[in-house]
């Protein structure tokens, strides 16, 4: 027996955000490599790598939007909804390599500084901030609801963040003219990025491998369901996320000898329970009387 419930949102609203922030962020890697090489400034030109990746994380990101609504086919009986997972991944993974990248070319710039014109990149960096501001408030709203946009909001965001970091040196450049202070915003621009993106790269791959969703334990949901009336034990249980939204559950339980009419009872009482208690959203409940040899929780 299964139990679904259907999940909506304003996608054609946050497609068209993505769309805009997509073409935000390559004026800005157009921008900031003409800048990065004009004035020299290696973490300018990270922040224009940075920039260019979440252009491409963007892309990814509605691409994957796109499949995920594409219907259930007899071949895709869950439909193509891990599409915006699997693009979460390709875009923190991409990320993360090139962060490895700009801090080992941050390294090779203390033994080999270089000239920085620090009025150019502080000009060009503050651009870049006001875009990614721009782009992070257009992609704020969908970002606690998917993973996907997430990873391409933390790409913005940590973009942001560099922008004002590069600001930051370029005045320091200027007053001071203390250049080895670009290598150094540039590795921990890197680190911060490495850090965020971490966190989403783990919580992707755990929903691909099936695992159960965090905040939900398993004892109290078995005690939760074994409360209920007419219900001896609940036993080989699978508990899983599809994606941000929909947490699926399946197991057997074990009833007292009674009509059918009494379990179809049971069957939506567990649903409410599991629901209301744990925002579980798809049930598959097989019922059985003592059927099973084993009766191990999972």
């Amino acid at each position: 027996m299964a139990h679904h419930r259907t999940h909506t949102s304003s996608g054609g609203q946050l497609e068209n955000n993505l769309f805009i922030t997509m073409l935000l962020n390559f004026l800005i890697t157009v921008v900031e490599i003409a800048g990065g090489i004009v004035s020299g400034s290696l973490s300018l030109l990270s922040d224009a790598i940075h920039n260019f990746s979440d252009g491409i994380a963007i892309i990814v990101s509605y691409i994957a939007i796109r499949l995920s609504k594409r219907p259930r086919t007899l071949k895709y009986t869950f439909g193509l909804k891990r599409a915006e997972l699997l693009a979460a991944i390709i875009n923190a993974s991409t990320l993360i390599i090139i962060s490895f990248f700009l801090i080992e070319e941050a390294i090779a710039r203390f033994s080999n500084p270089t000239p920085i014109t620090g009025n150019l990149m502080l000009i060009v960096a503050a651009i870049g901030l006001v875009a990614n501001i721009v782009g992070t408030v257009l992609l704020k709203r969908g970002c606690d609801q998917n993973i996907n946009i997430r990873a391409a909001y933390v790409h913005l965001l940590s973009d942001a963040v560099s922008s004002l970091a590069v600001i930051i040196g370029a005045v320091f450049i200027m007053v001071f003219n203390i250049t080895w202070i670009d290598p150094v915003l540039t590795i921990l621009i890197s680190i911060y990025i490495l850090k965020e993106t971490y966190e989403i790269v783990k919580e992707s791959v755990d929903v691909i491998m099936m695992s159960s969703p965090a905040g939900i334990d398993m004892d109290d949901l078995q005690r939760t369901v074994e409360a209920i009336p007419g219900v001896r034990n609940m036993h080989h249980v699978h508990l899983w996320k599809m994606n941000d939204t929909d947490i699926h559950f399946e197991a057997h339980i074990d009833v007292d000898d009674v009509l059918l009419s009494r379990t179809a009872d049971i069957r939506r009482e567990i649903e409410k329970s599991l629901h209301d208690k744990h925002e579980i959203n798809h049930t598959t409940l097989q019922f059985e009387c003592d059927s099973c040899r084993t009766k191990d929780l999972v």
